[in-house]
């Protein structure tokens, strides 16, 4: 780790057990663009916080897609080599080796012969203490990584000098001074593709108030949409308003959600697999589990999605039916997982395309379907309504 970031990022010692916890380091190395490091703790270590270490060490590896195995020449017993390679080859993760000397002169043969395996890849001799290796190191990642070319745009529909409209309630949970992330991303992705973003705050208690209230915020929305002299493409809603703009958002402009638009990029474009998960809804019974997954600890007050609505919705659609929710950035084990009918995850816009993946494969695992905030809260609205979201995405 300090040999790739130049610095002391990571506490280096001779202790064993000195690492108790995965370091992470974000960083841009040449030729390959921004990377986040991670150097996680030993695997040799016994007892009960041994076991903790290796849980969150192969929770690391799930969402890595390159594995650099540091590898003492000098060691004799190579379970910990074998055990990790074997859980990297599972998951298709890329491996290169690297013999790290502490004594000059060091031969790696004998572990090369105990550990066949190692023939399959790539290998590097060095002494990471020393930084005269560091340009040799980083040439020999660049030579032998390949990079996955999982290439998703964030909106594949945008098209040049079109109007897009972007649907942004700001209620209560709504941070100050700033757009929350999908809304910034979506407004910078069409901005960068020569096209025109345009925002409307919708006041969603009007339009759930009572009639004359709602009739004078349709009126408002009516007259910002005459504005245009270019009709609007599509419009972005938050997912929580889609019980309004199902029916306000005219028929011929296209229309999805930000969360929509989120689950679809950090999955990598999976999102039919979401689309199809939502079907497990047509098969719960009273006593069955459903866990709502949130990425991000954020204040939850007010009418938040995943504490108050959803609940709201589950109750009187299918009662009966256990919610529980977990939130944060750390996924519950799979044998954990496997206790529930239906997964309904946020748009994961505040965790890396690669955890979100891990994630995926936790869930393939063990066979439980996946959903997501704005595929159900579209569903719930009706299929013509979860049709017309995943429209823009041919789905």
């Amino acid at each position: 780790m300090n040999l790739l970031t130049q610095q002391e990022t990571s506490i280096v010692d001779a202790t064993p057990g000195t690492t108790a916890d995965t370091k992470i380091a974000l960083q841009e190395l040449h030729g390959i663009g921004p990377v986040k490091l991670f150097d996680t703790a030993g695997l040799d270590e016994s007892g009960e916080l041994g076991d903790k270490k290796r849980h969150k060490t192969f929770n690391d590896l799930k969402e890595c897609d390159l594995v650099l195995l540091v590898i003492d020449p000098a060691t004799q017993d190579i379970c910990v080599e074998q055990d990790v390679i074997e859980r990297a080859r599972d998951l298709d993760k890329q491996i290169l080796i690297i013999f790290n000397h502490f004594q000059p002169g060091g031969d790696s043969s004998a572990v090369e012969q105990k550990l066949e395996v190692l023939r399959f890849y790539k290998k590097i001799h060095l002494r990471a203490n020393d930084l005269n290796c560091r340009a040799e190191l980083i040439e020999f990642i660049l030579k032998h990584y390949t990079p996955k070319q999982d290439k998703t745009e964030l909106l594949p529909f945008v098209k040049r000098d079109e109007y897009y409209v972007l649907i942004i309630p700001m209620d209560v949970e709504t941070p100050p001074g700033r757009y929350l992330r999908p809304q910034a991303m979506v407004e910078e992705y069409i901005t960068r593709q020569w096209a025109y973003p345009v925002s409307f705050r919708l006041d969603l208690g009007m339009a759930r108030g009572t009639k004359e209230q709602a009739a004078e915020e349709k009126r408002r929305f009516d007259a910002f949409l005459n504005n245009f002299q270019k009709r609007p493409q599509t419009m972005i809603t938050d997912s929580q308003a889609m019980d309004i703009m199902k029916s306000w958002c005219p028929p011929d402009i296209a229309l999805t959600t930000f969360s929509i638009v989120m689950i679809n990029y950090f999955s990598r474009g999976r999102l039919n697999d979401f689309a199809e998960g939502v079907k497990a809804l047509e098969s719960l019974k009273s006593g069955d589990k459903v866990l709502i997954v949130e990425a991000c600890n954020h204040s939850r007050i007010g009418e938040d999605i995943g504490t108050v609505q959803l609940p709201k919705h589950f109750a009187k659609r299918f009662p009966g039916v256990l919610v529980e929710h977990n939130f944060g950035r750390e996924f519950q084990d799979n044998r954990h997982l496997e206790q529930y009918k239906l997964i309904i995850h946020c748009g994961g816009c505040m965790i890396s395309a690669q955890k979100l993946q891990a994630r995926l494969r936790d869930l393939e695992s063990v066979g439980v379907p996946i959903t997501n905030y704005g595929v159900i809260l579209a569903y719930l609205q009706g299929p013509e309504a979860l049709e017309r979201v995943l429209k823009p995405f041919k789905l």
